[in-house]
């Protein structure tokens, strides 16, 4: 569908598609500089996300101790970091570069990309944090059942759903912009939640086997301490 078709919203008094306000002149006036240094910075951000998801994930290749379900969500969250350096920085330095120059259908093309590439990964990224702490609290609560019941199959087909779902709701950017933002306001909330409940649990849940051991160390400590006495 056409770029153009962005919602409408009102500017200085006159009513533009949000996509024209955000690559007008108008909008930039004054502020050249700044648009320079937040297209250098991007830059940097993209090579120091690139090298550094690049060794994690030679890192998690080298790896074997890892649960391969919990290997294939690293790696996700890893993958999905990484396009980030290699894809949304640097759409987000173009974006930025052409509103200097005032060239407005690069920036369009730009947002527009920026926009769905962007909304795809971090959704992806959210969602698979989320995982993370659900499968480590899994994990923690099911001992050996854990196996069997979090297997590579599954995990994958999340991994699956986790991309479509996000890829869907992103190209919603083009056709209905409120209920993409609906989406976002339900989903991090959604996933901020729950790994705050795991990991709360998972301390918990460690914390109260803490204190069992140290209650079993206690007594029987005080269990040999008159065994000596009488001895």
């Amino acid at each position: 569908m056409a770029i153009s078709n962005f919602t409408n919203l009102t500017f200085n008094g006159i009513q533009k598609p949000l996509i024209q306000q955000l690559c007008s002149a108008e909008l930039t006036k004054g502020l050249h500089n700044q648009l320079i240094f937040l297209s250098v910075l991007n830059i940097f951000l993209s090579i120091t996300a690139f090298l550094g998801n690049t060794l994690i994930l030679v890192a998690l290749h080298k790896e074997s101790s890892l649960h391969p379900p919990s290997k294939l969500l690293f790696r996700n969250l890893a993958t999905t970091d990484l396009c980030v350096g290699i894809i949304v920085e640097p759409l987000a330095a173009t974006y930025w570069m052409p509103l200097k120059n005032e060239r407005l259908i690069i920036c369009r093309d730009a947002l527009a990309a920026f926009s769905v590439t962007g909304h795809t990964l971090s959704g992806v990224s959210f969602l698979t944090m989320s995982a993370i702490s659900v499968d480590r609290l899994l994990a923690l609560l099911l001992g050996l059942r854990y196996r069997q019941v979090v297997t590579l199959k599954r995990t994958y087909v999340t991994v699956i759903v986790f991309w479509i779902f996000c890829i869907l709701a992103s190209t919603m950017h083009f056709w209905n912009l409120p209920l993409l933002l609906w989406c976002v306001k339900i989903v991090i909330p959604l996933c901020l939640v729950t790994s705050a409940y795991c990991y709360t649990r998972i301390f918990l849940t460690l914390r109260h086997h803490q204190n069992q051991i140290q209650d079993n160390v206690q007594e029987q400590q005080s269990q040999t301490i008159p065994e000596n006495i009488s001895r």
